[in-house]
């Protein structure tokens, strides 16, 4: 035991005199080789608690219960814990000219954590366990209503399946109401998370929790805010088209008294609990007919797909670019189907602490084309995974976090409308003239989404450095949301709301700009593999599915994990080393050109309240 106590000393705490009377080597001056030390048993260290953690999360997202958050907690708490720790003892080495690697490795040590926990062990297990309890009072959460004398309780997806197919303003504004009240509960406590984590987050030298979130992209953090403005820029006049556009088409629907007189749209109308995906409405806002149109969600309904067989649909994808197949683990333990007897998180996630032993993804799938994007983008989380598994502990990551997120995107581009002939889920491959439809279909999921994308980080950044104070969190929430998305809340909030709340990212503290970019990132990663293909025709219609050769050159870039900074990576995929919005510009073109026909003498933008 005494020697077991050195030994987990040596991990925790190098370079003191243990509790369990080892002496450790700690120089007056610190030196290369002592940083190098240091790091490789912080890696050891994190790697096994992380690991740990990671289980406990699993758990208590796919069974929630009080014992399984307190667990969760308690996991966490001991992560955070040794990150603080050790990114506190790392400040040693900052003066250090260091190899690269090392001084890499110390850069991300501190950039760990979401919520960085004070050093303080009451108030860390105070953090942890708010946040456990924040994540879980969502995945809880529910709207009751009564109808006929009958109690109805209406879950995340069954509320959303509301929003998406009920055409009538009455019922989407009662359920969209009726969801956003599990918001409120969370406030104070969601006040108290921020206080702590902007704690942890000075004592590690940053001014508050937003600087640290936005000192990972390689910039510093105000440039990093100035280079997220200037990605908005180039996409922002593809979203005005849009919203005009779709404005229009709503008041011909439900009548200019639904919709007010300052041109924005109000929230429940767009299909969507969080008006950041407007597929939904598709049917109202259709572009003419052309005949060449498809419904994958019945194709694959009367094939009979369940949960499992969607997800192999999506492996195909990864193994015909020349990758793996999926471990056994990932069809013994990952969740597909929302159980019947309990709680669970269904907000889709891909999960991979064991790779390449062991991937997952928990995902509550519903048998629609939807879910068959998305299943496809859990997948690129599993293989970006799989791919950069022999990496150091701290490099087993996405260059930026956006990264993981435009993978699986990247290749759900390329489920075109040939793809789906050549997998067999339609007969024929749509000619040209169904190119419109496709183009709007997919603009209401991925140009719709910028804006929103954008703001909740606009938001938190803001609410972590104080410009937002606690009173006015629902206010200027609602104030970014309009200026941003144009989209109004349809009726009255106060601060006796708390509709961030209502958004799962929030509660859980997951940094959502990382979206954002990866809506830019997923078409600039696709042009360029289209490009290596030798694909010359337009953007929308182009699939690698197939394509070893361009599955080689993402796999080069899937493989740096973060171990090069995200310049480097971008620049082994495509040869550019900047984020660039372009390419997004020209998958949409000619769908611009025919909004911009549309909306021809038509108000475009909106006037904020």
């Amino acid at each position: 035991m005494i020697l077991l106590r050195c030994q987990l000393v040596l991990l925790c705490a190098l370079y003191v005199v243990s509790t369990a009377g080892c002496v450790v080597r700690r120089a007056a001056s610190p030196d290369v080789d002592e940083a190098h030390e240091f790091v490789a048993a912080a890696e050891k260290r994190l790697e096994t608690l992380g690991r740990k953690a990671a289980r406990a999360a699993w758990v208590q997202n796919t069974f929630i219960t009080v014992d399984t958050q307190r667990i969760a907690a308690d996991a966490q708490s001991d992560f955070a814990a040794a990150v603080t720790e050790l990114a506190l003892d790392a400040r040693r080495f900052e003066r250090l000219a260091l190899p690269q690697e090392d001084a890499r490795k110390l850069k991300l040590l501190k950039l760990q954590l979401a919520a960085p926990a004070p050093a303080d062990a009451v108030e860390r297990d105070e953090l942890t366990s708010l946040g456990s309890w924040l994540e879980g009072e969502y995945g809880k959460g529910k709207y009751c209503r009564s109808a006929g004398g009958k109690e109805t309780c209406l879950d995340i997806d069954q509320a959303s399946s509301v929003l998406a197919s009920s055409r009538d303003p009455k019922e989407l504004m009662d359920v969209w109401h009726g969801w956003h009240r599990v918001g409120a509960p969370m406030r104070a406590r969601y006040t108290r998370f921020v206080e702590l984590s902007n704690k942890g987050a000075r004592e590690l030298g940053f001014s508050d929790t937003g600087a640290l979130w936005r000192s990972y992209y390689e910039m510093t953090p105000d440039e990093f805010a100035a280079e997220v403005d200037r990605l908005w820029g180039q996409v922002q006049p593809l979203y005005l088209s849009l919203h005009t556009y779709v404005r229009s088409k709503l008041a011909a629907r439900y009548g200019t008294g639904v919709l007010p007189a300052s041109g924005m749209i109000p929230a429940h109308l767009l299909g969507n609990m969080w008006a950041q995906d407007w597929t939904n409405i598709y049917p109202l806002v259709a572009a003419p007919a052309s005949g060449e149109g498809y419904d994958l969600t019945a194709e694959l309904v009367r094939r009979k797909v369940d949960e499992p067989g969607l997800v192999k649909y999506a492996e195909r994808f990864f193994t015909s670019l020349g990758y793996q197949a999926l471990p056994p683990a990932f069809w013994e333990r990952s969740l597909f189907k929302k159980p019947a007897d309990r709680e669970v998180v269904c907000h889709a996630s891909a999960w991979g602490w064991d790779a390449p032993e062991d991937v997952r993804i928990k995902m509550c799938i519903e048998i629609n084309a939807e879910d068959f994007q998305v299943v496809h983008h859990e997948l690129g989380h599993d293989y970006y995974g799989l791919l950069y598994a022999k990496q150091p502990y701290l490099f087993r990551d996405g260059a930026i976090d956006a990264f993981h997120e435009a993978v699986g995107d990247t290749v759900a581009l390329s489920a075109t409308p040939g793809y789906l002939k050549d997998i067999g889920l339609i007969q024929r491959t749509p000619s040209e003239k169904g190119d419109l439809e496709y183009l709007l279909k997919t603009a209401l999921q991925k140009v719709a989404f910028l804006p929103f994308g954008l703001l909740i980080d606009q938001w938190r950044w803001k609410v972590f450095s104080g410009e937002i104070p606690p009173a006015d969190y629902n206010r200027a929430w609602w104030q970014l949301r309009e200026k941003y998305q144009g989209v109004t809340a349809p009726l009255a909030r106060t601060e006796a709301d708390f509709d961030p709340g209502a958004k799962y990212h929030v509660p859980a503290n997951s940094p959502y700009t990382k979206y954002f970019l990866a809506h830019i990132l997923q078409f600039q990663f696709h042009r360029a593999l289209c490009r290596e293909a030798g694909y010359a025709g337009p953007l929308h219609r182009c699939s690698i599915y197939g394509n070893k050769q361009a599955g080689a050159k993402l796999a080069k870039m899937l493989e740096m994990g973060s171990s090069r900074p995200w310049p480097e990576a971008i620049a082994a995929l495509s040869g550019e080393s900047r984020m660039d919005a372009t390419a997004m510009l020209d998958y949409f073109a000619p769908l611009k050109a025919w909004l911009d026909t549309q909306n021809q003498g038509a108000k475009t933008g909106w006037a904020t309240n």
